[in-house]
C-alpha cells in the first residue's frame, strides 16, 4: 500500500479535467466603526479588496495548488468579470482553452462585504435562466468526446447554475467510465439523479439528507429503518443505512459524505463503512471546504490511493482550508506537512 507521501509524490504527474460552474468570488474587506445616517446599516470602511476563482474555478485552483496538470471546461460571459476570472486562472497554470464565452448570461459573481472577518452581505449577479447558447453547448461535448483520453480523472463541479445539465453530466460520465477514466462528481442536491454509476460523488450530509428524502417517498423499507418522520440523518446508523442506499440507488463506486466537525463517511461497495474523523484544528470559514475535498479525493485515486487513503488525504485537505478566510485554494506544501508522520 503506497504511503502518504508517495501518493503526494505523484500529483505533478495527474492530469485533471474540471467541467463545471465558474464563478468569481470577489472580497471587499473593511472596518465598521459607526451606523449609516440613511439607514439602519453598518458603514464599511473599505482597506482591501480582491478576487478568487469560485465555484468549479475553485476546484481547478485547488487542483493547481496541488501541482496537478489541470484544464478547465465551462463559461464566462461577455464582461470584464469573466476576462478576470480567465486571467486569473492563466496566472495560476490552468488550461482555459475550453473556457467558452456566452454573450447570453453574465459572468456569475458573488461580492462579500466583510467587516472585522465578519460577512456583512453577500451580493450575486447571475442570470441562470437564460438557456446557454446551442453553439457553446455543442462545443461543450464536443470538447469531452474529443479530449477525454488526455485526462486521468474528470470532475464534475455542480453548482447548480445551469453548466452541467442531465445530457451532459451523463455524456460526461459515460465517456470517463468508457475510457476507463476516473469521473467523481460534487453535487447539487436537486442533481443526483445525473451522477448515476460515477466513481465518487462527495455530499455534504444536508445534501444526502435531501436526497434520502426523494428515495424515501418511493421506498416505505426505508422509510421505516430510518422513520418516517424523520428528515434528518441524526445518528451513525441513519448516515450508514441513507449511504448504502445512495450507493446503490446511484449504482455508485463510492460515496464520501461530509460531517463537518464529525469528519466524513466513506462507503465503497462491497466494503463495510468507513467513518474519519476531523482533522480540523480550528474553524475560521468554511467557505470552499468541499471544493478541496473533492480536489484532494479526486487527485490521490489518479495517483494510485486506494478510495480510503484518499479520502484520509482529503479530510486534511479540508482542515487545513476551514482555518483560513475565503475560498483560498490548499497548497500541496500544507498538505504534506499536515500528514507528516502519519
Amino acid at each position: 500500500m503506497s504511503t502518504f507521501r508517495t501518493i503526494l509524490s505523484k500529483f505533478n504527474q495527474q492530469s485533471i479535467l474540471v467541467v463545471g460552474d465558474l464563478i468569481l468570488d470577489q472580497y471587499l474587506q473593511g472596518s465598521v466603526s459607526r451606523i449609516s445616517p440613511e439607514a439602519p446599516v453598518p458603514v464599511v470602511l473599505q482597506k482591501k479588496a480582491f478576487n478568487t476563482p469560485g465555484g468549479a474555478a475553485n476546484v481547478a485552483n485547488n487542483l493547481a495548488g496541488l501541482k496537478a496538470k489541470v484544464s478547465m471546461l465551462g463559461i464566462v460571459g461577455d464582461d470584464a468579470e469573466g476576462k478576470l476570472l480567465v486571467q486569473s486562472l492563466k496566472k495560476k497554470k490552468i488550461r482555459v482553452q475550453a473556457i467558452y464565452t456566452d454573450s447570453n448570461r453574465p459572468t456569475i459573481t458573488k461580492t462579500r462585504v466583510l467587516a472585522q472577518n465578519q460577512q456583512i452581505v453577500r451580493i450575486d449577479k447571475e442570470d441562470i435562466d437564460k438557456p446557454i447558447h446551442k453553439n457553446i453547448t455543442k462545443k461543450l461535448f464536443d470538447y469531452l468526446t474529443r479530449n477525454i483520453e488526455k485526462f486521468d480523472a474528470v470532475i464534475l463541479s455542480d453548482y447548480g447554475k445551469g453548466l452541467l445539465t442531465p445530457e451532459l453530466s451523463q455524456h460526461a460520465v459515460s465517456l470517463a467510465l468508457k475510457h476507463k477514466k476516473i469521473v467523481t462528481v460534487d453535487p447539487k442536491v436537486e442533481h443526483f439523479g445525473y451522477y448515476r454509476h460515477a466513481t465518487a460523488i462527495t455530499p455534504n450530509l444536508a445534501e444526502t439528507e435531501n436526497a434520502i428524502r426523494s428515495i424515501k417517498v418511493t421506498s416505505p423499507q426505508l422509510s421505516a429503518k430510518l422513520g418516517v418522520d424523520s428528515d434528518k440523518l441524526k445518528t451513525d446508523e441513519q448516515i450508514d443505512l441513507a449511504g448504502k442506499e445512495l450507493l446503490k440507488c446511484l449504482d455508485l463506486d463510492s460515496l464520501l459524505v461530509t460531517l463537518s466537525e464529525r469528519g466524513m463517511r466513506l462507503f465503497e461497495r462491497g466494503k463495510k463503512p468507513v467513518s474519519i474523523k476531523t482533522k480540523a484544528k480550528a474553524v475560521y470559514d468554511v467557505t470552499g471546504a468541499g471544493d478541496a475535498v473533492i480536489s484532494v479525493f479526486t487527485l490521490a485515486m489518479a495517483a494510485g490511493a486506494t478510495k480510503h487513503q484518499a479520502a484520509d488525504l482529503s479530510n486534511f485537505g479540508a482542515g487545513i482550508v476551514v482555518g483560513k478566510l475565503g475560498a483560498v485554494a490548499l497548497e500541496k506544501k500544507e498538505l504534506a506537512e499536515a500528514v507528516k508522520g502519519h
